[in-house]
């Protein structure tokens, strides 16, 4: 029931949220859908296709609500033929319109009425089924903040009416980079679990994938979108290679690239070339991160990667879009190309960075340089002060699995 309300609550909640105009209402009601399944599925047995009977369980209460409003006649004439099933919905008139209710709820929720950081929060916990500690971990930031932005977004969304829709024009232009992070967001989510005893959460990675496919589809002319989605092809073919068959995560360097899904690999490749047919002036964040990844699908080893190549990709997106993360990526890259000395510099200059405080990969891009300079106490530490910072029970393991091989034998 867990697994099943996990997948389909976002499904649920874009569908109802499309009726009742309130997504903090809509995730209510999807929730007392739950609540109905618990009591009838036991006794009743579990239907063939459990996220369309939530979905319209749901809907029924969305309905009867929207009856029970004191302005329901009103309400009665904007909602009348997506009540009627024998009516489609209305529709604008637009070439590139598309029927998606999980892209309204990310465009609404990323109304520009909310903060940046409102956006992606809410969208996450809407569409990601992510919990407050999880959005808390992807962010940086304490739970407390999270959970503040979630209710105050889903408080500002409804007071506005703002309306549930994939905007036209301008609106959709000013929207789409708030939409690409929380897609991107999400996506890493399910490839790298922030919580839990699994590395690996495949629903959200093939959620994200598909939004970013669809969002391609209905603005094929913006280069970021296909950088977006050329990116997320090539991290979704490694997927098969990335866990043991016990769980164990299986860093870059030893993973099996014979394992990698090379149909997402070519689709990742088409992907970038339309991204660069696309642009205009420099490449964007994404399809620069996207670039970085077609060397490692190029390369057939760790070792033969061209990494003097993926360094100067970071330097560039650290000029277009600089974070101290991107910094440490960067510092991977020149580690490889130019050795471990070069990079430790840079890496310890985010020492003092506050955003990575508690940041986990930095502890473990240190030990590992450390590690490789010969200074295994040192490396030790980093690797298990590393540990302490991971929530993923999976990665935890491996980390302190590194701290003890640095131990004196």
């Amino acid at each position: 029931m867990e697994t099943v309300f996990r997948l389909e609550s976002p499904r649920v909640i874009a569908a109802v949220a499309r009726v009742v105009r309130d997504v903090g209402i809509a995730e209510e009601l999807a929730q007392d859908a739950l609540v109905a399944a618990l009591e009838q599925w036991p006794r009743d047995g579990v239907p063939d296709n459990p996220g369309a009977w939530l979905t319209a369980t749901a809907r029924h209460r969305a309905v009867d609500l929207v009856r029970r409003r004191e302005n329901y006649a009103r309400k009665l004439q904007e909602i009348g033929r997506s009540l009627d099933p024998a009516t489609p919905p209305e529709e604008p008139a637009d070439p590139d319109a598309i029927d998606d209710d999980l892209l309204r709820l990310v465009f609404t929720a990323c109304h520009p009425v909310l903060s940046a950081e409102a956006r992606i929060a809410l969208t996450l916990r809407l569409l990601g089924g992510l919990s407050t500690p999880e959005i808390a971990r992807a962010f940086l930031v304490p739970e407390p903040t999270v959970a503040q932005r979630i209710v105050r977004a889903k408080r500002t969304l409804a007071t506005r009416n703002i309306a549930f829709e994939v905007p036209y024009g301008p609106d959709r232009e000013a929207r789409l980079g708030s939409v690409l992070d929380v897609i991107y967001l999400i996506f890493n989510e399910g490839y790298a679990a922030t919580a839990g005893d699994d590395w690996l959460r495949p629903a959200l990675c093939e959620d994200a994938l598909r939004l970013a496919r669809q969002l391609a589809a209905l603005m094929p002319k913006e280069p970021e979108v296909h950088g977006l989605v050329s990116l997320l092809e090539f991290q979704a073919s490694r997927t098969a290679a990335r866990t043991a068959p016990d769980g164990r995560p299986v860093l870059l360097k030893d993973q099996d690239r014979r394992r990698w899904n090379r149909m997402l690999v070519a689709r990742g490749i088409a992907a970038l070339d339309r991204a660069g047919a696309a642009a205009v002036g420099a490449p964007g964040p994404y399809a620069l991160q996207a670039a970085v990844a077609a060397c490692h699908a190029h390369a057939r080893s760790y070792e033969d990667t061209d990494w003097t190549a993926i360094a100067t990709l970071y330097g560039l997106l650290a000029a277009r879009a600089p974070s101290p993360v991107v910094e440490l990526n960067r510092a991977v890259a020149v580690s490889m190309a130019d050795g471990p000395g070069p990079a430790l510099e840079i890496v310890d200059r985010l020492v003092a960075e506050p955003t990575l405080r508690d940041y986990h990969l930095l502890p473990s891009v240190r030990g590992d340089l450390l590690l490789r300079l010969g200074r295994t106490a040192e490396a030790r530490a980093e690797f298990e002060r590393a540990a302490e910072l991971t929530g993923n029970e999976r990665e935890r393991e491996l980390l302190r699995a590194r701290a003890d091989e640095c131990r004196p034998s």
